[in-house]
């Protein structure tokens, strides 16, 4: 038992800055020993930075991280550093190159005979599950449905859906004590999303992931780290006690300064008036004048003391004021429909999307849901509005000139604060950018929106707002995705696409 009250991973006084921005300031937290933690918090906020901190990947300014995992730590990164000229056999061999490091050196002191050394490497070996790691591939590639891919395949042919779930398939074939996962649910279909949580669930060692998908997180995580303004906080009872805790908690702050409000303008009204009285509630009349008259330094003492409580008391209250808790960035955005086109907007191979349909594709990762949408964008042209799923922008320009409009109307859009606009693109995070492809679709007009996993990297909140502007679009709506919270609400006709084909 007392295993699993053990701090197996900590953070204490951790610093992160990128130029003047700090992303996270003096951080102290813990996590124990088979715990799985979701790291949640709005774009930019720091939780892929937290992550590779924790991975040992990423420098800090200031701060220690202590991890303990004599079974290793495998670490899953958003943007992935797998050579293109290398296969896909060659990226399964150095996510297990511990296992076949052990393997090998087994074979070396049985060699050797030295019986001492191999069996403490045959200790390791079989508590990572070495002679289980081929058959953890199979499983892995099965479940997120790469098993048709042949090993020779070169990492450069593969598909940017496909490398991603290639990556996440070595860390888990790996099992590794502890996983590090930033957003593993991305580019997953619904049977692949059900087999990782599965996966997870069954993990018996320790999963800290980043992830904006709130049922995947109901699902596996059993507490929530939240990152927000440069620091952490911890809430237990998974993804549903952290939105009931985080709503409790938003109720107690605004109450709190509510009832600071209030006092600083009680006091500076007794400051002001009552302080002054001569005799608190007793005014002075003609017939206790003289009682008055007889008293009046002590009387004026006792008013000077009392002005003087009352501003020393405002002042210890304005020196430390209650905030009022931050309000998170909000989606005031809106798509708008030009509403001049009728009839049929674009048709391509059977396919037909007319002014108003909503359209939601799906289907298993592979069947062209993507392809599908890139030719219904080039058949339509100007009049559609098309969001893909990878969107490449000058990393060397800012904000504000990615977006080419006025400043005013993209803060008004809430996914920029005025503070951010002149950040270059490449110091944005993945999240941060697919903000700003976004707010580059609303400064259009289009007859028909072509959105490819657009909940893909994006907060959970920005993620609700988008589903309820989608919602009260008026144009030609086609999406595909595999967020199963959006496909659960989304209202219009289904299209499955298995094999390809438009069903």
């Amino acid at each position: 038992m007392e295993f699993f009250l053990a701090t197996q991973l900590s953070l204490r006084g951790v610093s992160k800055a990128y130029g003047e921005r700090r992303v996270l300031d003096g951080i102290t937290l813990s996590v124990r020993p088979g715990e799985r933690v979701g790291i949640v918090g709005e774009n930019g906020s720091g939780k892929s930075t937290l992550l590779r901190v924790v991975a040992g990947v990423e420098r800090l300014d200031d701060g220690e991280v202590t991890v303990s995992a004599a079974g290793g730590v495998g670490y899953l990164s958003q943007t992935l550093d797998l050579p293109g000229d290398h296969t896909v056999q060659q990226a399964i061999d150095a996510a297990l190159a511990e296992l076949r490091a052990l393997e090998r050196g087994m074979r070396e002191a049985a060699e050797a005979q030295d019986m001492d050394g191999y069996g403490e490497l045959l200790t390791a070996f079989e508590a990572r599950g070495g002679y289980e790691a081929d058959a953890r591939v199979d499983k892995a590639t099965h479940g997120l449905g790469l098993a048709r891919i042949e090993r020779s395949r070169v990492l450069s042919s593969l598909s940017g859906g496909e490398r991603v779930r290639l990556a996440l398939a070595c860390v888990l074939a790996a099992s590794p004590e502890i996983l590090l996962l930033d957003e593993p649910t991305n580019h997953l279909d619904e049977a692949a999303m059900t087999w990782l949580e599965d996966r997870l669930r069954e993990h018996r060692g320790t999963v800290v992931t980043v992830s904006h998908d709130r049922i995947f997180l109901d699902r596996v995580a059993t507490a929530i780290i939240e990152v927000e303004g440069g620091t952490t906080t911890r809430f237990g009872g998974g993804y549903t006690g952290f939105l009931a805790e985080k709503a409790a908690a938003r109720s107690r702050g605004e109450q709190a300064h509510a009832d600071w409000r209030e006092e600083v303008r009680q006091v500076r009204e007794f400051a002001a008036t009552t302080a002054h009285r001569v005799a608190v509630g007793r005014a002075m009349k003609d017939n206790n004048k003289m009682a008055y008259d007889r008293n009046a330094g002590r009387v004026q003492s006792s008013v000077a003391s009392r002005v003087r409580q009352a501003t020393e008391r405002l002042r210890r209250l304005e020196e430390n004021p209650v905030p009022r808790p931050p309000r998170p960035l909000r989606f005031h955005g809106a798509f708008a429909p030009t509403g001049t086109r009728t009839g049929t907007l674009v048709r391509l191979d059977g396919l037909q999307v007319a002014a108003g349909d909503r359209l939601l594709v799906h289907g298993p990762n592979g069947a062209g849901k993507s392809t599908l949408l890139a030719a219904l964008a080039a058949e339509a042209g100007a009049r559609a509005g098309y969001l893909p799923q990878e969107v490449t922008f000058d990393p060397d320009r800012t904000v504000i000139e990615t977006y080419g409009g006025e400043a005013e109307a993209l803060t008004a859009t809430g996914l920029f604060p005025q503070e951010a606009l002149g950040l270059k693109v490449g110091a944005l995070s993945v999240g941060q950018r697919r903000r700003l492809a976004l707010a580059v679709l609303l400064a259009g007009e289009y007859d028909l929106l072509l959105l490819d996993e657009p909940t893909n990297h994006l907060s959970l909140t920005l993620v609700e707002e988008l589903e309820e502007v989608l919602d009260g679009y008026g144009g030609a709506l086609v999406v595909a995705t595999h967020d199963r919270a959006l496909r659960r609400r989304f209202t219009g006709t289904e299209i499955s696409l298995p094999g390809g084909c438009v069903c």
